[in-house]
């Protein structure tokens, strides 16, 4: 079992680069930030958690600014976003973003992504919420092409580049890790189609059956097993010990956006709980 720590890294919480030294000097093994360009103000779009947001959510750093200083300041701690809103971001200029910080870390980064819930705020992106689904499946293929060719071209029906070139290449081959995220009903399609792992959050115990669905589904399209990381975790050894029955292979704990010495001591409670399964 591998465990990292998920935070949503705002401007007044623990910054990114002191939280990813104290993480990866307590031995976790990877950090996830998550995205959010802006939340407006409208609330037309309920949150998958229910109720109000918290202010987080529209406080958010830019997540590859984020992990380029934790990149800066550690040695072997993975980088990952979880999720990185595809469908808000040119794939041009985000392939390039993720070479560059895969280049420039050693080959760290652990690529999460997904489609969102806010329908608002990709709406301002101008993106149709109704099509999000098919423009981050082009998009995804488009920034492998990029990656994986000298001479990259893609046509789609929203992303369509005749052969271009695009430099530096990510460090990891044949590409860093596309994390599928989320826990709908047509999720795990998707990540058979262009997946490197699933990560589901972790509002529900008990993946086991989707586990075993997701690799009935892999198997049959010739894939080997899927690797399933369970997302915003609480730091719950009993809760940790049903994932590893189930054979999840990274538990990723939430940690919230708190100052420095509010977020110590929880980290801490974390390390407490990982040491369990050592």
């Amino acid at each position: 079992m591998k465990f990292g720590v998920f935070m949503f890294p705002t401007d007044y919480a623990i910054q990114p680069a002191a939280l990813g030294r104290e993480v990866e000097a307590r031995g976790f093994e990877s950090l996830f930030f998550p995205e959010h360009t802006h939340i407006p103000t409208s609330r037309r779009s309920i949150p998958p958690t229910g109720g109000e947001l918290g202010r987080e959510y529209s406080h958010a750093h830019d997540p590859f600014v984020a992990l380029g200083a934790v990149s800066a300041v550690t040695e072997r701690l993975l980088l990952g976003t979880g999720i990185c809103l595809v469908i808000q971001r040119d794939p041009i200029v985000l392939a390039k973003e993720v070479a560059s910080l895969d280049f420039m870390s050693g080959g760290r980064v652990l690529f999460g992504v997904g489609g969102g819930w806010n329908k608002e705020e990709m709406e301002d992106h101008g993106t149709n919420p109704a099509l999000r689904w098919h423009v981050l499946r082009e998009r995804v293929e488009a920034m492998k092409a990029i990656w994986t060719q000298d001479e990259a071209e893609y046509r789609g029906e929203f992303v369509s580049f005749p052969p271009m070139w695009q430099w530096p290449k990510p460090v990891q081959k044949p590409h860093p890790p596309v994390i599928v995220g989320g826990d709908g009903p047509t999720t795990l399609a998707r990540v058979v189609r262009y997946g490197d792992a699933w990560m589901p959050v972790a509002r529900r115990a008990d993946f086991s059956g989707r586990i075993t669905e997701l690799q009935r589904l892999a198997d049959a399209a010739g894939r080997g097993p899927i690797p399933v990381y369970v997302c915003a975790c609480p730091a719950k050894a009993e809760v940790v010990a049903a994932y590893v029955e189930q054979g999840v292979d990274r538990v990723v704990f939430t940690l919230p956006a708190v100052p420095a010495d509010e977020a110590l001591p929880l980290l801490d409670r974390m390390v407490a709980v990982m040491r369990n399964f050592a």
